[in-house]
This record gives C-alpha cells, sequence and structure tokens, in this order.
C-alpha cells in the first residue's frame, strides 16, 4: 500500500455575503438613530473597500462603533478590516475608508512559512497564490502545525480548508 502525503491548506479570505449583511445593519441602524439625522453620516462598500462619510470625526467613530459589533456577529473578523486615516471630504465633510483584507500577500507567506519550518521541519510547505499548502506523511504533524499557527499572531484572520 503505497503511502501518501496528508495536506491542508492556510487561507484568509473574508465571507462577502456576509460582510454586505452586516453593513447593511449598520446601515439601517445609523439611517434611524437620532444622533446622526442631518450629520450626513452614510457607508459606502465594495468587495476591497468600506469608507464611512460624515459631518465630523465624532461622528465616524460613532459610525465604527456600530459597524464592528455586527462584523463581529455576523463572523465577520475585524482583523480582515483595515482602517485608514481620516481624510477632509467636500463642503467640510470628513471620510474614513478601510480596506478588506482578502488573501495572505508574499511576505505574510514568507513568514508563515518560516514559522511553520520553525515548529517542524520534516513538513513540506508550498506558497501558492494567495494561500499557503502544508502537507506531510504525518497527520499528527499537521495537527501540531495548525495548533501551533493558530497560537501565533501573523496579524491577519487565517481558516485552514482541504484538510485531506
Amino acid at each position: 500500500m503505497a503511502s501518501t502525503d496528508s495536506s491542508f491548506d492556510i487561507v484568509s479570505k473574508v465571507d462577502l455575503p456576509e460582510l454586505d449583511n452586516a453593513l447593511n445593519q449598520a446601515r439601517k441602524e445609523i439611517d434611524n438613530r437620532f444622533d446622526f439625522k442631518g450629520t450626513g453620516s452614510r457607508i459606502e462598500s465594495t468587495h476591497e473597500t468600506i469608507t464611512l462619510h460624515s459631518a465630523d470625526e465624532c461622528h465616524l467613530s460613532g459610525m465604527i462603533d456600530v459597524i464592528e459589533p455586527r462584523l463581529t456577529r455576523r463572523e465577520v473578523p475585524l482583523k480582515a478590516i483595515s482602517w485608514g486615516a481620516v481624510q477632509p471630504g467636500p463642503k467640510g465633510t470628513v471620510k474614513r475608508e478601510a480596506k478588506v483584507l482578502q488573501g495572505i500577500d508574499a511576505d505574510q507567506a514568507r513568514e508563515i512559512t518560516k514559522f511553520i519550518k520553525g515548529v517542524d521541519k520534516k513538513v513540506n510547505v508550498a506558497v501558492q497564490k494567495d494561500q499557503v499548502r502544508v502537507s506531510s506523511k504525518k497527520k499528527d504533524a499537521l495537527q501540531a502545525v495548525i495548533k501551533a499557527v493558530k497560537e501565533h499572531d501573523f496579524g491577519l484572520p487565517l481558516q485552514f480548508t482541504n484538510y485531506r
């Protein structure tokens, strides 16, 4: 009987429908709340960015306070949202953009690869586009790698998929 390698992929993905649902819930609350009336507060979003517009920085931070619990409730990791600086907008308003982080970039993939090799030299690690594949003949080694990666903070939300 031939021995085959077991493997899994480390990915960083955001469930985009859940992100949209959370933002829609936040929009409804902001539209209905008395303290946001007349401030021009609104949320614009694409799958890559979230843009908040409001009359002042105080209302922007209030909008973030409305959005983040909804993201958490919808199981969208807050690490996947990278807030930028407050910028001036038209007619004295302000805006703030956030990037939705999807995938693992090359630098982070190298960091993850180096960390995994430090945990167990016998596992094979390969970077494939925006994910990292880890394989080994021993499933125990893979489970040890998963545990170690979960305990280490790489600054982005990681999921483990395609465990075979």
